[in-house]
């Protein structure tokens, strides 16, 4: 077979079951190879099911760390319904640290609904939007900033036209304890995991747990809460899998809109760029941001960088160095409702 996708996993069978998702791609050291992307599905009985997927962007770790030991730790005889988990879906682009796939450069966070003979990632991406999302009750993708940004911790869901659905998104989007938290309106559309999820008529959870291309203990812990959450709050599991300590209360959930391109200040030329206020602060329309150094101009003051919009800063750009088109910072509209 020279194109596809080969799937080992019968997902109506009981038990565990480990094995790859094999891509065909032909490369110049090995003319037959495939791209193998590590799977593990339990089942036990009927029941709920769940999909838990990171690596949709290679150089997001808190998720392909986390879910890599839940394969280790969920025992099958330990959960009601089935949980499917692929730790490293975008694997070249886990592998090569990078946020899209080195093989065809495709981000898979923006290629679905995909092509069955297209490339790798858009084979990918049409395996899961046809195949795997529709077998299960719900899909987590674990997403944080990646190697060049830095993320308020939240989750995210995506607003649905099926109102049952999109209540039910709600309301697990709060079981999963973040204290902030996105509705997004991309639309039906979206290129997205949570584009996907939607059409193939599931539920579809999302969120930004870390950044910076690295994990921390907080947002290690944050990821490990929101997964064992999510598994107590479906019915899944009784108890923590993951987390070391007892969960605590989750916090009072603040809504936040990211909508418009003036929430956002974008770099217009090459410099050096300085946040002035951390992540989460509170903010008002024109409050200092940061500044824009250029060093290539020692003579030049650093010019100050304004919000246009007020609202809680939610991700900056982690490397100083920047350039024209580089999202510098982000601030979102508190909302309720």
């Amino acid at each position: 077979m020279h194109s596809g996708l080969v799937n080992p996993i019968d997902l109506a069978a009981d038990g565990r079951q480990a094995g790859h998702l094999a891509i065909p791609y032909s490369v110049d050291r090995s003319p037959y190879y495939q791209i193998r992307i590590p799977i593990l599905r339990l089942k036990n009985g009927a029941g709920p099911s769940l999909l838990l997927m990171a690596g949709n962007h290679g150089d997001e770790y808190e998720g392909e760390l986390q879910l890599g030991r839940l394969m280790r730790l969920l025992d099958v005889s330990k959960i009601r319904g089935a949980v499917t988990i692929l730790p490293m879906a975008n694997l070249p682009a886990v592998m090569a640290a990078k946020r899209c796939s080195p093989f065809d450069g495709g981000n898979l966070n923006r290629a679905f609904p995909g092509d069955p003979a297209g490339t790798p990632t858009a084979r990918l991406a049409h395996f899961l939007e046809h195949t795997l999302f529709p077998a299960h009750d719900a899909v987590l993708d674990l997403h944080s900033g990646g190697t060049s940004m830095v993320h308020l911790a939240c989750t995210l869901i995506e607003r649905q036209a099926d109102s049952a659905r999109f209540e039910r998104s709600v309301a697990l989007m709060r079981a999963m304890g973040a204290a902030h938290a996105f509705i997004a309106d991309n639309g039906p559309a979206a290129p997205t995991s949570m584009g996907a999820a939607g059409r193939a008529g599931t539920i579809g959870l999302s969120g930004e747990f870390g950044g910076g291309g690295t994990v921390t203990p907080e947002s290690m812990a944050f990821t490990a809460a929101a997964i064992d959450r999510l598994l107590m709050a479906l019915g899944i599991a009784d108890a923590p899998v993951l987390s070391r300590e007892a969960l605590p209360p989750p916090p009072a959930l603040q809504l936040l809109s990211l909508s418009r391109h003036s929430q956002g200040i974008y770099a217009d030329r090459r410099g050096w760029f300085e946040p002035t206020v951390p992540l989460g602060a509170r903010v008002a329309a024109g409050d200092l941001a940061g500044r824009y150094h250029d060093l290539e101009r020692l003579e030049q003051p650093e010019e100050e960088l304004r919000f246009a919009e007020g609202g809680i800063v939610i991700s900056h750009r982690l490397h100083t160095d920047s350039q024209a088109g580089d999202c510098l910072i982000q601030v979102a509209e508190p909302i309720s409702g």
